[in-house]
């Protein structure tokens, strides 16, 4: 089937490029951040690497290549090709985020899979000739990750990432569907593994899939949960209305937000879709809770201007020591399912 195919029966989480007039210049094989520039003065190290020829920790990647209007906002400094369709990405975690707070002294899980995200964008535009105005539409996403390993320590988290891809069709000499296997590491331990596949979309067929739901109004603000239950001290963060109904909640779309909403969209950004299942899991049971795997089918846009609900119920975890639960979260609109996803966690 083809990538076009695909998308017109499957249109889910789309990352939508960054505004038109913030986008830089983009070259055949695209610019390195770390690797340019002059040997530094001792030792011919090149420029933004150390002496063991690290990846560079010193700035990072274009915002535009993870598709963030916000600099602060990216997590990437650094890639390199290590073989055919392998990759090595570098990136760092502040101590505290804005939005991805620490969790009883554990940095968020979720803040993993927003690093993943931009993994695969960064190599799709950088090593597979993506250009920048395309969109993109992530299908599944899986990950898991090893609590030992996400402890906020007395600086930044500096992560390594190995990355390979797979399952990659090309259209016109340029990637149109990949799919990418991550390990992130740090310091030399296997911090959580993750798969995730995307289609790369361009302007025209982008345009053709979305008709006229490109420019809609978003719903009126909802009220938020109470934040303590979904695992929140702002009321800015959460992502959940109170329903009447149990166990069931409506999304609650702040397209203010700074991170969720980064810069103008059309649609709910998946990322959001994570939040509220990480929060409508910790709603459902009835306690903080530290996500240990999370895997999620994105089935259909999520539209801003009409109600969506979330559903949560529970099921038994095998093989897992007692303490950890399996939530099982799925999301309609309009009668459609958005994406469904199964999130396993523990009390941090």
């Amino acid at each position: 089937m083809s990538a076009h195919t695909f998308q017109a029966h499957r249109p889910a989480l789309t990352t939508a490029p960054a505004p038109a007039a913030a986008q830089a210049p983009q070259t055949a094989a695209g610019p390195r951040t770390a690797s340019a520039g002059a040997s530094a003065a001792a030792g011919g190290v090149p420029a933004g690497r150390d002496a063991y020829a690290h990846l560079s920790l010193t700035r990072t990647v274009p915002k535009e290549f993870v598709h963030r209007a916000s600099v602060a906002e990216v997590l990437l400094t650094d890639w390199q090709r290590t073989g055919e369709d392998r990759f090595t990405v570098s990136a760092q975690w502040p101590r505290g985020h804005s939005f991805f707070t620490p969790i009883a002294g554990h940095h968020d899980p979720l803040i993993a899979a927003e690093t993943i995200r931009q993994s695969g964008l960064l190599l799709a535009h950088t090593e597979y000739g993506v250009p920048l105005d395309h969109s993109f539409v992530m299908h599944d996403l899986t990950i898991a990750v090893d609590p030992a390993h996400l402890r906020v320590g007395a600086a930044p988290a500096a992560l390594t990432i190995d990355v390979t891809c797979s399952d990659i069709t090309r259209r016109r000499g340029r990637a149109a569907s990949l799919r990418y296997t991550s390990t992130l590491r740090r310091d030399g331990h296997v911090l959580a593994r993750a798969d995730a596949s995307c289609t790369c979309t361009p302007p025209a067929v982008y345009q053709r899939l979305r008709g006229n739901r490109t420019h809609t109004t978003p719903l009126t603000l909802t009220a938020p949960t109470a934040p303590q239950t979904v695992g929140r001290t702002s009321p800015t963060d959460v992502v959940l209305t109170p329903t009447a109904h149990p166990h069931t909640w409506q999304l609650r779309t702040d397209t203010r937000h700074p991170v969720l909403f980064d810069h103008p969209v059309d649609h709910i950004p998946g990322m959001v879709l994570l939040e509220a299942a990480r929060q409508a899991t910790t709603a459902h049971l009835g306690h903080p809770t530290l996500p240990l795997t999370l895997t999620t089918t994105f089935t259909n846009y999520a539209e801003l201007d009409t109600p969506c609900h979330l559903q949560t119920h529970t099921t038994p975890t095998p093989g897992h020591p007692t303490g950890h639960h399996t939530t099982h979260i799925t999301c309609h609109q309009n009668n459609h399912p958005v994406f469904h996803s199964t999130i396993t966690t523990t009390t941090p």
